[in-house]
């Protein structure tokens, strides 16, 4: 049986014509219709089963990322004898084969299916992160870190298609923002739940307190990861009938998306190669890597949050303590952000150029002015700024890249992940201690990358809104610069 989509807008209720046709019956149509009543059901299930699950997968994959610091904090260095440069190494090695291996794995993701791959590269990297425990050497640790990132890799690129892939363009928003939100939860209180493990269960059955701190996160990421294999869903394209979602929601699913140009095609006869080359050869993909990675370099910035609020005189825990100020700050923007982007989706691109424009002259501010209290509060300004940067960034290039199919969409969305994940390793240099206080070669960079960030995606909101105004098939309300 093929499914063949015709919409129609209903003046009265807005309600999707989809005409199944069974090729067996020659031709014959059998017309369904759904409310919007009907959409927001379905809307309701997919957050409850993908975005619940995401956030918490997401959760334990930003504090899988940065235990090694906090290990590295808690006396790991002592006892495996690592130099400040070995500890640098390690995270460079990482990030390294992150980036590398990201784009392969959301090739073999849209191939087998996300429901089945991230699950399992979840519980892969989980146990890779316990096994951190039992390492003695520094070259273990490397061993270990680049098999974790291996299996990490695919995560966050998957987990971008999904989300686009189930989610109408003013939709998209508010779910990416509420994905980063789990970062910045992680950042706000990872620290302190590992100083809290490292300091009271150091020396428990004879185990280093940094031991303990990779056995418990890699147990709760396997469980989160077997979990995700009852509640994470496949592509729209993958779906079979459950108890939870039928045919008739499935099929919503999809005639929805196919309202809103949402290409569902898997790209079976696209080789990875090409759709690799349809990807780098655009412009706009191109745009979207250069304004990323300025985000992402730029968002480098919260490794130094304990190190800056140390500057205001705090010592100990309560330098942890006045870093959660600013996450909270970041978390409440974000979310607002996301909230008004999806209810004026064609003004994303110009809302990410505000963004980048406000979090540059904050940079400004803090390397002109050297009082601490206003530093702290230019801190959590830029830091609601380049969290909801980020956020929206992602929903930005899921829409543009939409009309592709899901493995050139894929692809696209790996790159740009991978390739702005790759500014953390040179953003990892712009504070070194030799700085302190005023780490004004950091701030100046941050403020340059914001503006280079500003004007890239200025100039890819006003190419799209011109393009968009020639175009004759874009009346849709959901055409978006």
């Amino acid at each position: 049986m093929g499914l063949a989509f015709k919409v129609k807008n209903e003046s009265m209720s807005d309600a999707i014509m989809v005409e199944d046709i069974d090729q067996e019956d020659k031709g014959e149509y059998k017309e369904f219709t759904y409310s919007p009543e009907e959409e927001s059901q379905l809307v309701r299930r997919l957050d409850c089963f993908l975005l619940i699950t995401i956030f918490w997968m997401y959760l334990l994959s930003y504090m899988d990322r940065t235990n090694v610091g906090n290990a590295y904090k808690s006396g790991m260095d002592v006892d495996l004898g690592l130099s400040s440069s070995d500890y640098s190494i390690v995270l460079i090695v990482f990030f390294i084969f992150y980036v590398v291996f990201e784009v392969p794995a959301n090739l073999v993701m849209v191939r087998i299916g996300a429901a089945r791959f991230v699950p399992s590269i979840m519980c892969a990297w989980g146990v890779s992160t316990g096994l951190t425990a039992l390492v003695n050497s520094y070259a273990q640790l490397i061993g270990l870190r680049v098999v974790t990132a291996f299996f990490e890799a695919g995560f966050a690129p998957s987990i971008l298609l999904i989300l686009s892939s189930w989610y109408r363009k003013n939709e998209q928003s508010k779910r990416f923002s509420a994905y980063i939100s789990a970062a910045i939860l992680s950042g706000a209180f990872g620290g302190l739940i590992a100083g809290l493990i490292t300091q009271h269960l150091h020396g428990a059955r004879g185990i280093a307190g940094w031991r303990w701190l990779f056995i418990i996160e890699g147990s709760a990421t396997v469980v989160i990861g077997i979990i995700g294999f009852f509640t994470l869903l496949p592509l729209p394209q993958h779906m079979k009938p459950s108890r939870f979602f039928t045919e008739r929601h499935i099929q919503i699913a999809i005639a929805r998306l196919k309202k809103d140009n949402v290409e569902s095609n898997l790209g079976h006869d696209i080789t990875p190669l090409n759709a690799l080359l349809r990807n780098i050869k655009n412009p706009q993909v191109v745009m979207l890597i250069i304004g990323y990675m300025v985000i992402v370099g730029s968002s480098t910035l919260s490794y130094f949050y304990p190190t800056l609020v140390g500057g205001l005189g705090y010592t100990g825990f309560m330098i942890q303590y006045m870093t959660i100020p600013i996450y909270a700050s970041a978390f409440c923007c974000n979310l607002t952000v996301g909230y008004f982007s999806d209810r004026n989706i064609k003004y994303r691109g110009y809302t990410l150029s505000v963004l980048l424009l406000i979090a540059c002259v904050f940079a400004i501010v803090v390397v002109t002015c050297y009082g601490f209290k206003l530093r702290y509060a230019m801190l959590c300004l830029m830091a609601s700024t380049l969290w909801s940067s980020n956020a929206l960034a992602l929903s930005y290039a899921s829409s543009i890249l939409s009309t592709r199919d899901s493995k050139t969409r894929g692809v696209g969305l790996a790159l740009i992940n991978a390739l702005g994940n790759l500014a953390q390793i040179y953003g990892a240099y712009l504070f070194p201690t030799k700085d302190s206080p005023k780490y004004i070669k950091g701030f100046g960079v941050i403020a340059g990358m914001c503006a280079v960030g500003c004007g890239t995606y200025g100039i890819l909101a006003t190419y799209k809104a011109r393009k968009s105004s020639k175009s004759t098939t874009t009346d849709s309300p959901h055409s978006e610069a």
